[in-house]
């Protein structure tokens, strides 16, 4: 091969390798232009890819930021309700425990009180006639001793008046209870009449009612004993008017 053509050929290749860089550049600039989605015609890659690839990108995170942030007040309302609900229900299981107590308190009391009422009902009933009746009392004088002799007498069925009473002691002892006669047949046969309404000892004795003293002297045992002697005799002290 002529010398020439060898340079000639030379100088070809050189100049076809340059060419054929830059075919493959401008190929390669066309490749990818066509690649990228979305580029058309007079568009160029960047272009393309600011107007298809980030719009879709900030707009997937941007749903996807949204969604966790409902996702979370979501949870969050339902965690409030149930907390709600939970301190309702123990707010009115508390109230229903409280009136329940309050209930059995106030039970326990009212079965107290009837208890205690029902338990001083029979302490009274089991004391003694005279436990339960308020002691009367009597003024120690002629007055104080013919009324307590008038109750005595009254429950013993011993009939009498305050009148004839007081009546036949002012006549007898002028209501001196430690009179005694020592002048009559009585004290001449050695039983003097003594006391209140001059009561001899033998009917003193034969005369006494329960409950009064033995002494003859006393007023009240002296006036019982007298007006039961009278009653039997004739028919009341009332019906004295002398000497019996």
């Amino acid at each position: 091969m002529p010398k020439h053509a060898l340079f000639g050929l030379d100088r070809l290749t050189r100049t076809h390798k340059l060419s054929a860089a830059g075919i493959a550049a401008a190929g390669a600039a066309a490749l990818a232009f066509t690649v990228v989605p979305g580029a058309e015609a007079g568009q160029s890659t960047g272009q393309a890819t600011a107007a298809h690839v980030q719009p879709v990108a900030f707009s997937s995170t941007v749903g996807t930021a949204a969604q966790t942030q409902q996702a979370t007040i979501a949870k969050q309302a339902d965690a409030s309700a149930k907390a709600g609900k939970a301190e309702a229900a123990a707010k009115a299981k508390a109230a229903a425990k409280a009136k329940a107590e309050a209930a059995a308190k106030a039970k326990a009391a009212k079965e107290r009180a009837a208890q205690q009422t029902a338990s001083r009902s029979t302490d009274r009933a089991a004391l003694p006639v005279a436990a339960k009746t308020p002691v009367k009392t009597y003024a120690d004088n002629l007055d104080g001793w013919i009324r307590q002799s008038l109750d005595i007498m009254a429950a013993k069925g011993i009939p009498g008046s305050y009148d004839g009473i007081h009546r036949n002691i002012i006549r007898e002892s002028a209501g001196n209870p430690m009179a005694i006669n020592n002048w009559d047949i009585n004290a001449i046969n050695g039983v003097p009449s003594k006391g209140l309404l001059q009561v001899i000892a033998p009917t003193f004795q034969a005369y006494h009612v329960d409950g009064t003293s033995w002494d003859i002297y006393d007023p009240v045992a002296n006036i019982t004993a007298a007006c039961n002697y009278a009653a039997d005799k004739y028919g009341s002290m009332d019906n004295v008017n002398s000497a019996y």
